[in-house]
């Protein structure tokens, strides 16, 4: 999967599948699906790491991560997460993290707002890297907003989430990540500008949508957001087979004559 496909798919009105991945072993079950475009997303931190929020995540770890992902699903479309302040402290230092994360294998960058990135994001782009952006709510500015909700639903940040978008374009973004958007909003968007827009909690009229894979499975999860679907109940399978282990274990019944070497 590369860019070029992904555009023919945005202008042939077909939908773009996203998930989230993290490491080889899934990747490489996702590597044999339809998804077209993995995102090895920062909120690793956690799903991942146990942490509250994104924000504990460095680029080391992302860069485990991505090469993971990589080695696992070398035909899927990989967009690597540029984590909390990897980019706000020179375009310099920036760009070395970019630079990371391309020669990891990721075919392009995913950044949160826009505001004081102008010029970093232009210079990506006239680099030769192709560049996602990523409004709505922007979970490394989780402490700004307050907590993990909806964005857009006053006149002042709908206008604000429009113009953003909009410069995105003009910056030269291939793509966006509308999170957490009234779905007018992310319709308006889609329709009104080239970018290919990928939704989560944006509503149905977007070019494709992305989920967290751990949300999708059903792990075990205190956070379960309006958007998300799950088409699996992984922890139940999961207790239910550590338990059936711990149960043959202490009645001798593995390992058997089968199992073992005589």
């Amino acid at each position: 999967m590369n860019i070029n496909e992904l555009k023919t798919k945005q202008a042939n009105k077909e939908k773009i599948a996203m998930l989230t991945c993290y490491d080889f072993s899934t990747a490489k079950i996702m590597n044999q699906t339809e998804v077209e475009m993995i995102l090895v997303g920062d909120s690793a931190a956690m799903v991942m790491h146990g942490e509250a929020s994104t924000i504990p995540m460095d680029t080391e770890r992302m860069l485990d991560h991505v090469r993971s992902v990589v080695k696992g699903a070398p035909d899927k479309f990989i967009v690597a997460d540029m984590p909390f302040l990897s980019f706000r402290q020179s375009i310099d230092c920036a760009m070395n993290t970019v630079k990371a994360f391309m020669q990891a294998g990721a075919h392009a960058i995913k950044l949160e707002a826009v505001d004081g990135h102008e010029a970093l994001i232009k210079h990506i782009v006239q680099s030769g890297i192709p560049v996602m952006g990523h409004v709505g709510l922007t979970p490394q500015f989780i402490n700004q907003f307050g907590g993990f909700k909806v964005q857009g639903k006053d006149q002042t940040s709908y206008d604000k989430i429009m113009a953003d978008t909009l410069k995105l374009q003009q910056l030269g973004c291939f793509s966006v990540v509308l999170e957490c958007v009234p779905a007018e909003l992310a319709q308006k968007i889609t329709l009104e500008t080239d970018l290919i827009t990928i939704g989560i909690g944006a509503g149905n009229a977007v070019d494709g949508q992305v989920l967290v894979v751990h949300d999708l499975l059903g792990y075990p999860s205190s956070f379960s957001p309006k958007f998300v679907r799950r088409y699996l109940h992984v922890e139940h399978l999961f207790k239910q087979a550590f338990n059936q282990y711990v149960q043959d274990v202490k009645q001798g019944q593995f390992p058997n004559d089968k199992e073992s070497y005589l």
